[in-house]
């Protein structure tokens, strides 16, 4: 793992190379699997990162890298599911004490969720999974919600792409 310096440093790195992505491509769904991608290469002991889509019902699986994953999460289910409706970043430390934790994948340990809020709409939610307990702490919260606002204010998801299945 790293120490404080050092992961403050590469999200800062992170942050730039986000930039830089966004600047080059503005299609919604190029940026959201390209960020997933960005997100597993960075982060360390990674074993999912992706999106979780609000489809104006319940979460989708979105762009991501990692194993086969869950497909739909309801409203309030699981650490995606509770963000999403507590419209909060929520940080589990052990997924196996969580009461509400929906297993997807064994290897996931620890898990952090961040809302992605548009014009005070719900658009989804960054979910990340590592691969051992403690995974995250109030550094990675301030940098992914500021990876997250960064995207959201780059991306131009059209409605229709999310309530027409």
């Amino acid at each position: 793992m790293w120490t404080e310096k050092q992961k403050k440093e590469s999200y800062e790195l992170l942050l730039l190379q986000q930039k830089g992505l966004l600047e080059a491509e503005d299609n919604w769904l190029v940026n959201l699997a390209n960020s997933s991608a960005l997100l597993n290469d960075t982060l360390p002991e990674t074993v999912f990162a992706g999106y979780y889509l609000f489809d104006g019902n319940e979460l989708i699986l979105g762009p991501f890298q990692g194993r086969v994953s869950c497909t739909r999460i309801t409203m309030g289910k699981g650490v995606c599911g509770e963000s999403a409706e507590k419209q909060t970043t929520l940080i589990v430390d052990d997924v196996k004490t969580h009461e509400n934790y929906i297993s997807c994948d064994s290897a996931a340990q620890s898990e952090i969720v961040v809302p992605m809020i548009k014009n005070n709409q719900l658009i989804g939610v960054l979910d990340i999974d590592c691969g051992v307990t403690n995974g995250y702490d109030a550094i990675d919260r301030e940098y992914l919600e500021k990876y997250v606002e960064m995207l959201l204010t780059n991306l131009k998801i059209p409605e229709f792409s999310l309530t027409n299945n």
